[in-house]
């Protein structure tokens, strides 16, 4: 108890905990907010969080090697850990350097020997188990991971559920009850926070079976999803305007007439999450028309995603997605790439899109058929994605290509009644991407387009992609 309260003191102190009416990224009110970042301003009260990382881990008589803290609030705490104890030290990277040895993990490596992970503050376990995965690609093996603040929302099971056994200083709940007793929080505040945790928890992802993502559990909802550690900012707005919207629905506007465009904007942006366009077949584009589509998205709060398929050197895309007749990067909140060109494309577009806090999509795999975009390609366009997750958000795929649910997928080639044509696209329904294949967004284009009532058309691929995913989730639907 003598380390909660010192873990609550230190905390209040810094900033770090602060309860009332916080919007998340995600946009969910939430009555908690947890930073740890400021600690670094805060040099005592740094080393004295060091020091109960370190004696936590003593007490359980932990045995390792090396430690390593997941970047980047945990860097400073396992550098103290390390420097005052003698023990090396291992720094992950977020992304690997394109030059040098191009390493995602600096210092000394011995294969086979045990590092320990450090953690400021652990929700559903996501980022420990980035790491981790990390280490263990380099032959080291991993056990357990030290925590100061448990959230207790079932980041300690899912890490136990991988063989990593989660140890922590205190937990929410426990700091709760000391800042109660010493009269820093009322009563109510803290069953609100404590109703708050208990309807926000990760249940553990079962790995028996081929598709362990084709069932998610009640609690990992959309918004549920939009607060995972490291999920990108547009995935989180996407996360939100979708459980806002109860909409999972992207419109593929393949058309020529720019009216014909803002037509459909402005008629199914309500039953939409995205519009994706095809802006170099439109025969009459300016850049007024893109300037009347982008308030259009804006007023029926959905993202506009220009379906470029980028697939050239770094130099190059950059000037394509930048510059150009069409500038891009200035409307279009999404763009996707191949990764055949190898990590350059990516790089190239990051620089571009990054600062003005856009997000790219790799195509993993293909509906046409005969696609070559299968296997081992599909694993590098995974990997590349995890190495720029800073920018690259999620996937275009047929099915759910990656674990980490950060990530988003959408899928192509979606009709009500599957099928093909003549020209080798193959058709899935909603229920069979969504429920089945476990992608999150359908995109349809010609299903609704080539209807006679597109509005009507579009409202019944949006219920029953809404539907498939509710009843993924285990929930029955809202009227």
């Amino acid at each position: 108890m003598a380390a909660v309260g010192r873990v609550a003191a230190a905390l209040l102190e810094a900033g770090a905990l602060r309860f009332g009416d916080f919007v998340l990224k995600s946009g969910r009110a939430s009555p908690v907010y947890i930073d740890l970042r400021g600690l670094v301003s805060h040099p005592l009260l740094l080393r004295q969080v060091a020091d109960l990382l370190f004696q936590t881990g003593k007490d359980a008589g932990l045995r390792y090697d090396c430690v390593c803290g997941v970047p980047y609030t945990a860097l400073p705490l396992a550098t103290i850990i390390c420097s005052e104890n003698q023990i090396p030290m291992l720094i992950r990277r977020k992304e690997a350097k394109d030059y040098g040895t191009k390493r995602l993990v600096e210092g000394t490596i011995n294969p086979g020997e045990t590092c320990l992970i450090i953690e400021d503050v652990v929700t559903s376990g996501s980022s420990v188990l980035e790491t981790a995965e990390v280490l263990q690609k380099e032959g080291l093996k991993v056990t357990d991971a030290i925590v100061l603040l448990d959230r207790e929302q079932g980041g300690k099971a899912r890490l136990e559920e991988r063989g990593i056994r989660l140890h922590s200083v205190c937990t929410l709940s426990g700091v709760l009850e000391v800042l109660q007793q010493q009269g820093e929080v009322a009563v109510e505040m803290v069953e609100k926070v404590k109703k708050f945790i208990q309807g926000n928890v990760f249940e553990p992802v079962a790995q028996n079976g081929p598709a362990p993502m084709k069932r998610l559990c009640k609690e990992l909802s959309f918004s549920a999803r939009a607060e995972l550690p490291g999920v990108h900012p547009i995935a989180a707005r996407l996360f939100a305007l979708m459980e806002k919207k109860q909409t999972n629905l992207c419109l593929s506007a393949d058309v020529t007439s720019s009216k014909e465009l803002l037509q459909l904007a402005a008629i199914l942006g309500p039953s939409i999450c995205i519009l994706k366009t095809h802006i170099d077949i439109l025969n009459d584009f300016t850049q007024e028309v893109v300037k009347e589509l982008r308030t259009l998205a804006d007023r029926h709060e959905f993202l506009i995603f220009e379906d470029r398929k980028f697939a050239d050197i770094g130099n190059t895309v950059k000037h394509q997605y930048e510059g150009g007749v069409f500038r891009i990067a200035s409307w279009s909140d999404i763009v996707n790439a191949h990764v055949v060109p190898g990590s350059g494309v990516v790089k190239g577009l990051k620089e571009v899109g990054l600062p003005l806090q856009r997000g790219c999509l790799l195509i993993a795999e293909m509906s046409s058929q005969g696609s070559l975009a299968t296997g081992e390609y599909t694993k590098a366009a995974v990997q590349m994605a995890e190495d720029n997750s800073d920018f690259v958000f999620g996937f275009i795929s047929g099915s759910r290509v990656s674990n980490k649910l950060e990530f988003l997928h959408l899928t192509p080639g979606v009709q009500l009644q599957t099928g093909g044509d003549n020209l080798g696209q193959k058709y899935l329904s909603p229920k069979e991407v969504i429920s089945e294949k476990g992608s999150d967004i359908i995109i349809v284009g010609r299903g609704i387009l080539s209807a006679s009532d597109r509005l009507q058309e579009a409202e019944k691929y949006r219920k029953a992609a809404w539907e498939s995913y509710v009843s993924r989730l285990g929930i029955r639907a809202q009227d």
